[in-house]
């Protein structure tokens, strides 16, 4: 008898796969109002994913006061690295322009993430992302999107420039010498004590590096708690906020997706305005002031330029870590920590070096005659300088090179010039004291 044998298959059900599921919100400013909104929208799509049979929750990412035209926002981005993870499988999101007002980093988030198996679920458009038509009802919407962001940005420029053109001082937000608030612009008398000083310093023939050392020193902060650096004296000493009055449009934001801040050349018109609060200092010592730094601009673009040298990024601090700055002192070349130059010796205690010191250890290093840059770009790929006059050479190959260095007599450093200024000094005492 013939055998028969039957294949049985048994058929298992497909079990129903859990979607793993977050939300995304934003609001566009930092106002009770919309903080209240945001604080809404995650506890209503908590609720939604929480209850949803077959969905599993991954949370609720949101961003405070940025825009969707910006890609920077910490919320999103940390959403984005989730889902490259394979942690997430759905995103839902109120409206397009919430998730993106940029129709570019739309398309661009929506197929990285199309790649990735995640969809995104736009409530108002009703739009999956991952469906047949989806990607083409998301490209219009988005174009419309933008257009409404250029027409809101667009009428918050009118709405400024008018304001500029009737001499009212907007967005102005921190200013040190003054207490800014919904009443108004007030002086800080504190920190007016040390915008006067400032000024009077400066107009005494004080340099600008030394009053922001001396600042530091005291323990003095700036308007948020910075560091004082002679480029934040020269802008207190050119500001004419502090004489009452206020220069509007001096910057503008360049377009309405990159909203970066640029300097006004002449693109836009400006406006001054008198008046617009209480002054701190007169007119005569702003005027002197201006006097004084016109000068030192013109000192500065009269001298004639150092060439660059072979050492330039070359050197670090091995104190602080910083890099090391050629500086011209008595018509000679030095090498300085750039902390202790722009903070002075209780940030950094490294002693500055003399170019021809430093000329000569790389000779002995290299083994060579004469100075040749090439040969030390090509050898050397950095050099440390150390405390107690030690400087570290790192080698091409890996080596480490430590040379000392001595400090000269103050005799040696001194020009022939020096030389005869101490001797009339000396000569004049004498004579005082007889």
């Amino acid at each position: 008898m013939e055998r028969i044998v039957e294949r049985v298959d048994f058929s298992i059900p497909a079990q129903p796969r859990v979607l793993r599921v977050c939300a995304y919100a934003r609001v566009s400013t930092g106002k009770d109002a919309m903080l209240h909104s945001l604080s809404a929208q995650v506890s209503y799509y908590s609720k939604i994913i929480q209850s949803h049979a077959g969905w599993q929750y991954y949370g609720v990412y949101s961003d405070e006061a940025m825009t969707g035209t910006k890609n920077r926002r910490s919320g999103f981005q940390q959403m984005l690295e989730e889902c490259r993870k394979g942690k997430i499988d759905l995103i839902i999101t109120k409206s397009i322009s919430r998730f993106a007002r940029n129709t570019v980093t739309l398309l661009q988030t929506v197929r990285e993430l199309k790649s990735l198996g995640v969809d995104v679920f736009f409530e108002e458009q009703h739009i999956h992302t991952l469906s047949s038509d989806g990607e083409l009802m998301m490209t219009i919407l988005a174009s419309y999107a933008q257009e409404e962001s250029l027409s809101a940005s667009e009428n918050q420029k009118w709405r400024v420039r008018k304001a500029f053109e009737n001499g009212e001082i907007m967005n102005l937000r921190f200013l040190f010498g003054y207490d800014i608030t919904p009443d108004g612009i007030k002086v800080n008398e504190k920190e007016a004590a040390i915008v006067r000083e400032t000024f009077e310093r400066f107009n005494s023939g004080e340099s600008m590096s030394s009053i922001s050392r001396d600042l530091n020193a005291r323990g003095i902060k700036g308007v948020l708690g910075g560091t004082w650096y002679p480029m934040r004296i020269r802008r207190i000493l050119s500001n004419e906020k502090y004489l009452g009055n206020a220069l509007l449009q001096k910057r503008y934001r360049n377009n309405h997706i990159d909203k970066k801040l640029v300097t006004n050349k002449g693109e836009l018109p400006m406006y001054y305005a008198e008046g617009t609060h209480e002054p701190i200092i007169d007119q005569a010592t702003f005027d002197k002031a201006q006097e004084r730094l016109r000068m030192l601009a013109q000192q500065a673009a009269n001298r004639k330029k150092p060439t660059r040298s072979v050492f330039s990024g070359l050197i670090h601090c091995g104190l602080c870590g910083n890099t090391y700055k050629r500086v011209t002192y008595r018509k000679k070349y030095y090498w300085n920590c750039t902390t202790f130059q722009t903070k002075g010796k209780s940030e950094c205690a490294a002693k500055r070096i003399p170019e021809e010191t430093l000329e000569v250890l790389t000779c002995e290093v290299l083994g060579a005659v004469s100075f040749d840059p090439d040969m030390v770009r090509s050898k050397i790929t950095a050099i440390r300088a150390e405390k107690s006059n030690m400087v570290v050479f790192c080698m091409d190959d890996g080596s480490e090179i430590v040379k000392r260095w001595t400090d000269r007599s103050r005799a040696e450093s001194w020009t022939p010039e020096m030389k005869e200024k101490a001797r009339q000094r000396a000569l004049q005492a004498r004579r005082k004291k007889k």
